[in-house]
């Protein structure tokens, strides 16, 4: 568990943002118009228009574009500017060591994660991560990285970050489960028949919160909870057995920690991310938040439910990748990636998702074998190029 008795005077003053046009990222620096932090840092994909009204507005010194035509783009749009605009993936690594920013917060999406949460493990500054895949990919060596490094990770997702402030209640050995609330997405009970016939503006409805297209698609399948269960065990050094998923529709209560003396503490608050990035910032300290209170007289009713396995088959998956090790989650990770890319320019079906991903796990399943991190990232390439045979094979 990355607890630690370290006190700080309250927010960072500076900060770095890395994916800062997404959903996340943007609720980032939220938090720091309100807190008043020095952002030093942006990192963005392609969004050079999007990077040019931040970077105008933030003045950091340095704006990373991961793609190197943007990049060019970017770097013509600031040339009035001293801004230092850069690209490429060693680019932003770079640029982690080099900035004067104390937290990082990793709201890149995918994969790509990976190699900006090491480089802030490595250059010793706290990580607020957003990122899930880094720990999916990647988990006992993103910990034990963090260990020997000594650098704080505190999580971001909603989920995550409520069990980490759940845990405050009490000590690692109390711990029985973790349990981690799911909306259910836009297609809780819904049956196989019903989900043969769901368009992509129907999955990226979410009841409850607002994300980006690839994250909505996976809380809509229950991806994104399967890969928040890998995230837990790694986060929170507790076997997959203890990481426990309920429904809970009205997405008020975040998670809970159930201790051994049957006391169930939870984090519960409006949907609003702002909340968890601004924790990860302050801990362990509290500051005065952007978001707007909770009123539980005015909640009502509180609804909780089985997850279905069945009709939703990539949370047992992924329990099941975890439980394998390896690459495995990798190439879980990366199958996904792929199939819901395909999904999201309406080249595959919704249930055709979890069938893509769970023919390319099996496919590899003997890469559970694979624990270097030069092997995983292999197997993670390995994947993509599987999954994309497949998808390939199957519109033949």
């Amino acid at each position: 568990m990355m607890l630690t008795d370290t006190k700080r005077n309250g927010m960072p003053k500076i900060a770095a943002v890395l994916g800062a046009t997404g959903s996340v990222g943007r609720q980032a620096l939220d938090v720091a118009r309100h807190a008043d932090i020095r952002v030093d840092l942006l990192s963005a994909n392609r969004d050079a228009a999007g990077m040019e009204a931040l970077a105008r507005e933030f003045l950091p010194t340095y704006c990373v574009m991961a793609d190197e035509a943007a990049a060019k783009d970017l770097r013509l749009r600031l040339a009035d500017t001293e801004v230092c605009v850069l690209g490429g993936a060693s680019d932003l690594t770079e640029s982690i060591a080099m900035s004067k920013a104390e937290t990082v917060v990793n709201a890149v999406l995918g994969a790509a994660g990976l190699a900006p949460t090491l480089a802030t493990i490595d250059a010793g500054k706290r990580l607020a991560l957003s990122n899930k895949e880094s720990l999916v990919v990647a988990g006992e060596l993103v910990m034990g990285r963090a260990r020997e490094k000594k650098t704080e990770i505190i999580p971001v997702d909603s989920e995550h970050s409520a069990i980490f402030q759940s845990l405050q209640a009490g000590r690692a050995s109390e711990v029985r489960n973790l349990w981690l609330t799911a909306s259910g997405g836009p297609f809780f009970g819904k049956s196989r028949a019903e989900l043969a016939s769901v368009t992509l503006q129907q999955t990226l409805a979410h009841p409850t919160w607002k994300m980006g297209a690839k994250i909505t698609v996976d809380s809509a399948d229950m991806m994104n909870k399967g890969f928040e269960v890998i995230e837990a065990v790694h986060l929170f050094g507790v076997k997959p057995s203890q990481v426990r998923v309920v429904v809970h529709r009205e997405s008020i209560i975040h998670s809970a920690v159930e201790y051994i003396d049957g006391a169930v503490i939870a984090e519960m608050s409006l949907p609003d991310m702002r909340m968890c990035v601004q924790y990860a910032m302050s801990y362990p300290e509290r500051a005065s938040g952007v978001c707007a209170p909770l009123d539980l007289a005015t909640m009502g009713e509180l609804h909780f439910a089985a997850p279905d396995s069945e009709n939703f088959p990539l949370l047992p998956l992924a329990y099941r990748a975890v439980l394998a090790g390896g690459a495995l989650p990798a190439v879980l990770n990366a199958a996904n990636e792929v199939a819901v890319a395909a999904f999201l320019s309406e080249k595959l079906s919704f249930l055709g998702i979890g069938e893509l991903v769970g023919e390319t796990v099996e496919k590899l399943s003997f890469s559970q074998n694979e624990h270097t991190l030069e092997g995983i990232l292999n197997y993670d390439t390995e994947a993509r190029r599987e999954a994309a045979a497949l998808l390939s094979k199957n519109k033949g």
